[in-house]
């Protein structure tokens, strides 16, 4: 599972500079997936019984974070439909076809935030757009700051030292059969909870 995505539940890039003072916290920073370590992961409750997991395994995107007006910070995230995972590759190629994601047809699925709204020390409401087959729907996203701070191996290794680092993680939960993927539904849950976690490069 350690390969995915990544919310949000909250997105960030590639290896920058700036040292991290006073002033550029007080500044929106833009961030970038790093996606060795991030999972999007999504459950659902299987005929009643056990309950499934899967991952979608590309994810890209931006988030800008502002710390000091969290309010206009923004995340713009995109799944490719293409790299979902559900350890079973026939099973991978139903949820491809027509009859769930139709891939062929849909191949991106996005998320872009239209509110961020600070509810504790270090907890969010994201509020945004989901689009998936073409159906667009709001969803809020409940993320969590973890941290943000100079890469953590900096002190062993120099190529590190200047590499800035965030991460999240955000929940949220939708109805497939809003965005036509009904199909086994109430059987097979319409809800899908969806899980990310992941840690971003400062840009």
């Amino acid at each position: 599972m350690k390969k995915l995505l990544a919310i949000a539940a909250v997105s960030f890039g590639i290896f920058a500079n700036p040292a991290l003072t006073p002033a550029a916290l007080a500044e929106a920073q833009a961030y970038k997936f790093d996606p060795t370590h991030t999972e999007l992961l999504f459950s659902y409750r299987h005929l009643g019984m056990s309950r499934a997991y899967a991952q979608f395994k590309k994810i890209d995107g931006v988030v800008n974070m502002d710390k000091s007006a969290p309010e206009k910070s923004s995340v713009d995230v995109t799944i490719d439909v293409n790299s979902i995972d559900t350890g079973v590759t026939v099973f991978d190629e139903h949820l491809r076809s027509k009859d769930f994601f139709n891939a062929a047809k849909f191949p991106k699925a996005t998320f872009k935030s239209t509110k961020v709204t600070k509810t504790g020390a270090k907890t969010y409401k994201v509020a945004g757009n989901l689009t998936i087959k073409g159906k667009t729907k709001p969803v809020t996203l409940d993320m969590e700051f973890i941290v943000e701070q100079e890469h953590p191996l900096a002190k062993f290794n120099p190529a590190k030292k200047g590499v800035y680092v965030a991460a999240f993680s955000a929940k949220t939960s939708i109805k497939r059969s809003d965005f036509g993927m009904g199909q086994y539904a109430p059987a097979t849950s319409d809800k899908v909870d969806i899980i990310i976690e992941t840690e971003m490069f400062r840009q």
